[in-house]
């Protein structure tokens, strides 16, 4: 083999590679683009049963194209709590079903059709305004991407002299093990079983896969050997979450490579009927289009069986991954973000769902902060001061933390809508931020009354908590509109606004009038300033519950930003 032949196979499969993992990527992206919105309630069917767990792994695998993705997302689950262990291996199992879709695909011999299925992606890709059009190209793009590095290695490995040192490293691997070993390095090297299935395809599509018996038989376990390769991935995602985590990610890993031997073994006991079987379902017009339709089909029954043998056994998986990985996390001192991993590899979907449970979970706090506070305004509890300012500290740490998350998020390139949610986001950190420093407000007034000795009238402190329960009601709406993505309560929200503005203009009288009877003193002039800052809070609250909504079609007088901004 000339230099010239070795430089033209070197540059031509790496070319092929290339466009093979670009095109699997941009259509996994818009894949899950279009997806990704739906991972709340896709995340909700995973925790009825494990077998309905099983199901979602399979279809949202099958959709954007990754098993690596959503063994990520599920370990990312798992360690922000949002998924038990044992609820975590449905998903997975399914996951490993799901990529198989990949191949089935490739194994078509789609690759003279590769140019007009570009062609098609890019104009609706660049050429539609529509976001929805636009989405549906780049998967489009991606799909004929992918099937063009499929035809380019494929012509590679055909080239004469090339094709011989392929059929040379072929009989290399006769040995199961080695082909094993194979099919895990290949994979753990591109990340992604579904390429390097894809590569074999490539072979067999090229006639470089004979149909004899040995042939047949490396090719089994050289896909087995991806299967445990496909795990380095979730590994990787791991290393920095929790121990449930690392657990999640073995047991994904031990999943493999139970199958891997149970497959493997019943294959080779029972090796002439398996390989008979399935050429008999794997048609084809030629011996290389039939190879490449049972190198698919292996994928993806292989895949079907492990899950069928091992799906009783969940519940000794996590006990397994338990025993492996003991004991608990140790218990972090100061304040720590609950969902969200800085460090996880991670994707948009998961990232998004974790930032949404983090900002639920800092609106709860500055709610119940907001609520302590107004407690020991009125009933001048100086312990509850003391905590409310210490929580504040904690909603404090949490704006900077989940902000700074956000500004990262932002650098990478998220889908269009989520790169819009970001946007939003930010102000709902703001706002949520300034809730707490109005609670913050109350207690300091607390200490006033306190120190000062300040009376307030039985029917002053009346109207006072009706303007309050409004105000945390306002509260608690905006965050459940927010967090579910909900517009439920929009309506009522507009109209808890509106209340609050009336109050607040009728409380001011109130007092006015007391004062001017010698009903209350002049020490209690900070009652309004407490008015005040409850009207703030609703206004406060408006803005999170809008900040995925118009407003325009509700009547909020146009009055939020100016008065959120006090």
């Amino acid at each position: 083999m000339t230099s010239g032949q070795i430089f033209t196979m070197i540059t031509g499969l790496a070319a092929g590679i290339g466009f093979f993992l670009y095109g699997m990527s941009l259509m996994s992206k818009g894949l899950e683009e279009a997806a990704g919105t739906k991972m709340k309630s896709i995340l909700n069917w995973c925790t009825k049963n494990r077998f309905v767990g099983v199901i979602v792994g399979v279809v949202f695998t099958a959709i954007i194209q990754s098993s690596g993705a959503t063994t990520v997302m599920v370990v990312s689950f798992v360690n922000s709590g949002l998924m038990t262990l044992l609820q975590a291996v449905g998903p997975i199992m399914g996951a490993n079903i799901g990529t198989t879709v990949t191949g089935q695909l490739i194994s078509f011999d789609l690759g003279a059709y590769a140019p007009i299925i570009i062609l098609i992606g890019v104009i609706l890709y660049c050429f539609i305004k529509n976001k929805r059009a636009k989405t549906v190209g780049q998967v489009i793009l991606g799909f004929g991407i992918l099937f063009f590095g499929m035809s380019l290695m494929s012509d590679t490995m055909q080239a004469d002299g090339i094709s011989e040192v392929f059929q040379n490293v072929i009989k290399q691997l006769e040995n199961p093990v080695f082909a094993v070993i194979t099919g895990f390095v290949v994979t753990a090297i591109l990340q992604s079983s579904s390429a390097s299935t894809g590569i074999l395809i490539a072979m067999a599509s090229s006639g470089l896969l004979a149909t004899d018996y040995k042939t047949c038989l490396m090719v089994v376990y050289f896909v087995l050997g991806a299967d445990i390769g496909t795990c380095i991935v979730s590994l990787i995602a791991s290393i920095s979450g929790n121990k449930d985590a690392k657990r999640a990610a073995l047991i994904h890993l031990l999943i493999n490579i139970f199958g891997c031997v149970i497959i493997g073994l019943i294959f080779y006991f029972i090796r002439g009927y398996a390989i008979s079987g399935l050429f008999a379902i794997s048609n084809g017009s030629t011996d290389a289009a039939k190879m490449a339709r049972y190198v698919a089909n292996f994928n993806t029954i292989h895949k079907i069986i492990n899950i069928v043998v091992l799906f009783p056994f969940a519940k000794g998986l996590v006990k397994m991954s338990n025993l492996i990985i003991r004991g608990n996390d140790e218990e972090t001192k100061g304040y720590a973000l609950k969902y969200i991993t800085f460090d996880t590899v991670n994707t948009p979907a998961a990232q998004m769902l974790e930032l949404d449970m983090e900002i639920k979970h800092m609106g709860q706090v500055a709610l119940l902060n907001l609520r302590e506070s107004y407690d020991a305004l009125i009933n001048l509890d100086e312990d509850k001061i003391e905590e409310v300012i210490e929580r504040e500290q904690e909603v404090d740490y949490y704006s900077a933390a989940i902000t700074n998350y956000m500004v990262k998020l932002s650098r990478q390139g998220l889908p269009a809508q989520m790169a819009k949610n970001i946007a939003g986001y930010f102000h709902v950190v703001s706002d949520i931020e300034r809730i707490g420093d109005h609670a913050e407000n109350l207690a300091d007034f607390a200490k006033s009354r306190i120190k000062e000795d300040i009376k307030f009238s039985d029917e002053g402190i009346a109207e006072l908590t009706e303007m309050f329960e409004t105000a945390a009601k306002t509260v608690e709406y905006s965050l459940e509109t927010f967090t579910e993505q909900t517009d439920a309560h929009l309506s009522e929200i507009a109209e808890l606004e509106r209340m609050t503005d009336k109050m607040e203009k009728r409380l001011e009288r109130h007092h006015v009038r007391r004062l001017t009877n010698n009903q209350c003193t002049p020490k209690a002039a900070i009652y309004m300033d407490i008015v005040s800052n409850l009207e703030r809070v609703a206004d406060h609250a408006v803005n999170i519950a809008f900040a995925i909504y118009d407003e325009s079609q509700y009547d909020l007088d146009g009055n939020n930003d100016e008065n959120a901004t006090a």
